[in-house]
């Protein structure tokens, strides 16, 4: 059964567009403020205000004083109930959902095991889902989808070249989960997608460039540049886990000597301690049990090579650490921070590493994200 929305996002012009994202991202702005910013004569910009009040996106707030002689410019705030988004993260096993509304903030989640890993039944689930949360947040404006995968297309109509966790090929996931709810779809690989949300709403906001490094039963990395995300030619950037730390060592699953996914993965750290738990090894690390200090001090060393690598070639601003794994950088700052010096080019400038809180529904909340950034 198609889903059929009750409200559908309207089409906005450019002007409107770039107004609403002004004050979407920066919060509330005068109307003097946002002329200034957009380039927009004060007359253009009090009628796309007027546009966008009359839609329901935002509310005139008030009146700020100018300096100097003058009317004071009233001020524009967005409506966060005004329209909401929901977002999807597949695993090979599960469905975690998110409904953000306007300004991104989380409303509403939910989990569901997966029926099967059969693409016609998970669109279903979706739509399943998606027919459950509608009742209420009748406004919900898009859907954003999320997995581990590789992902190539236009925006609105991107598809999966291949999903080892799901076993996906080829997979014009976008089409089909549209086709089944009747809502504008966005499909993206899920740590390309946390790094697109935290650079408009999350640890990222106001940086021009940043990196992401997902660290969990892999690694993968996130990259903005000049306040766009890297798409790459071929659907899968930031494949930073085989990136050679070392010329003899442990094996990944790949059967790589010395890469990155061979030291500093939750299995990889679990496999070099006899399989002990990932949590366990922490502790006796942190209570200066030897074998597992070495380990965790190898993986140290490899996501600080990776950080090193990133920063020397993109310059970065920021770099953003997340995910499952987040406890191994977390186990001592101090040590990534010497790594990263020590593989770093010597005339490139360490940024901040913001080890940043994680929760597996935060992959929902940027699903939902890519939501929003596609109708805007």
């Amino acid at each position: 059964m198609l889903h059929t929305p009750s409200w559908s996002w309207p089409t906005l012009h450019d002007a409107q567009r770039s107004v609403l994202l002004e004050v979407l991202m920066h919060g509330s702005r005068s109307r003097a403020e946002l002329a200034h910013r957009t380039g927009m004569s004060r007359a253009s910009l009090s009628r796309l205000s007027r546009d966008l009040v009359d839609l329901g996106f935002v509310t005139e707030g008030e009146a700020q004083a100018r300096p100097g002689r003058g009317r004071p410019s009233e001020t524009l705030r967005v409506r966060a109930d005004a329209a909401q988004f929901a977002g999807f993260k597949l695993t090979g096993d599960a469905l975690y959902a998110a409904v953000v509304d306007l300004s991104a903030t989380v409303i509403d989640t939910m989990e569901h095991p997966l029926p099967s890993r059969e693409i016609v039944d998970v669109v279903d689930l979706i739509g399943r889902v998606l027919e459950e949360m509608k009742p209420a947040h009748p406004r919900i404006s898009a859907v954003g989808v999320c997995l581990a995968g590789d992902v190539v297309g236009a925006e609105g109509h991107r598809r999966i070249i291949g999903s080892h966790f799901l076993g996906w090929e080829n997979v014009p996931l976008a089409d089909l989960v549209r086709a089944r709810t009747g809502l504008a779809t966005e499909i993206g690989n899920d740590v390309q997608s946390l790094t697109a949300a935290h650079h408009w709403f999350g640890a990222g906001k106001g940086a021009r460039s940043l990196a992401l490094i997902g660290l969990g039963a892999g690694i993968g990395a996130g990259l903005v540049v000049g306040d766009e995300p890297i798409r790459g030619a071929h659907g899968h950037p930031g494949k930073v886990g085989h990136l050679r730390v070392s010329d003899s060592g442990p094996t990944c699953d790949r059967g790589h000597v010395g890469c990155v996914s061979a030291f500093v993965t939750i299995p990889a750290v679990e496999r070099a301690v006899g399989g002990l738990p990932f949590e366990e090894i922490l502790r006796r690390a942190s209570e200066g049990d030897e074998e597992c200090s070495v380990v965790v001090g190898a993986a140290l060393r490899a996501l600080g090579v990776v950080i090193a690598n990133l920063v020397s070639i993109v310059d970065i601003e920021k770099v953003i650490i997340t995910g499952e794994g987040l406890p191994i950088a977390a186990a001592s700052p101090e040590l990534l921070n010497a790594a990263v010096a020590e593989a770093l080019d010597p005339a490139a400038e360490a940024p901040p590493i913001d080890l940043h809180p994680f929760q597996f529904a935060d992959y929902a909340w940027a699903a939902a994200v890519s939501a929003v950034r596609l109708v805007l």
